[in-house]
């Protein structure tokens, strides 16, 4: 008798996934929110404020924390690490833009939004090139809550008829995104300076 593990028996799942990986149920996950999000779009254009938009809202919203958790426990992937990002800015910037196409926000807020997005998304990129990783603060996930709270606000037909509250809480989100990116500029910059210092004396 041996105490060794049997050689044959079902694979534990986390053992199926490289960084490789692509068909993970993380992705799978993150690629179905990325297909759906169209259609929640032209829903918000049609009806801005009903039970419908922000039902579906919700869910695509809160999927992110689903694939979040399935990543975690099977493992990270490259190409998770590049299809997350793309799908949340999507789905939060598409809804914006839908409800600013249907009246019910200002486009100056969102742009000062979509703006810092994408300058960090290129930044990120960036480091990325040079072998630099910036951990997200939490900030990040903050404003990236704050953002969804106000769609959700603008949708909800409790809320929806009475814009203070999805505006003041837009301009909340403006503050905090701005911040955030604030943050993540130094913190890169920091990375760099570091990495620099270390080739130097190489």
């Amino acid at each position: 008798m041996t105490n060794e593990p049997h050689a044959t028996g079902p694979v534990p799942i986390d053992d199926r996934y490289g960084p490789g990986a692509l068909l993970t149920p993380a992705n799978m996950i993150t690629v179905l929110r990325l297909v759906l999000t169209p259609a929640l779009l032209v829903m918000i254009v049609k009806e801005p404020t009903s039970w419908a938009a922000v039902g579906f809202w919700t869910v695509l919203a809160f999927s992110d924390g689903i694939d979040g958790h399935l990543a975690r426990k099977h493992g990270t992937t490259r190409s998770g690490a590049f299809l997350d990002p793309l799908a949340d800015k999507v789905l939060v910037l598409g809804a914006l833009f839908a409800l600013v196409a249907a009246g019910r926000f200002w486009i100056v807020p969102v742009l000062l939004i979509a703006v810092r997005e994408v300058a960090i998304s290129v930044y990120r990129t960036q480091l990325g090139r040079q072998g630099l990783a910036v951990p997200a603060r939490f900030s990040g996930k903050v404003k990236t809550v704050v953002q969804e709270m106000a769609v959700g606000f603008a949708l909800l037909p409790l809320t929806g008829d009475y814009h203070l509250l999805a505006t003041a809480t837009l301009w909340i989100a403006v503050a905090i995104t701005w911040t955030s990116g604030a943050q993540y500029l130094l913190d890169g910059r920091g990375a760099a300076t570091t990495l620099g210092h270390r080739s130097a004396r190489a």
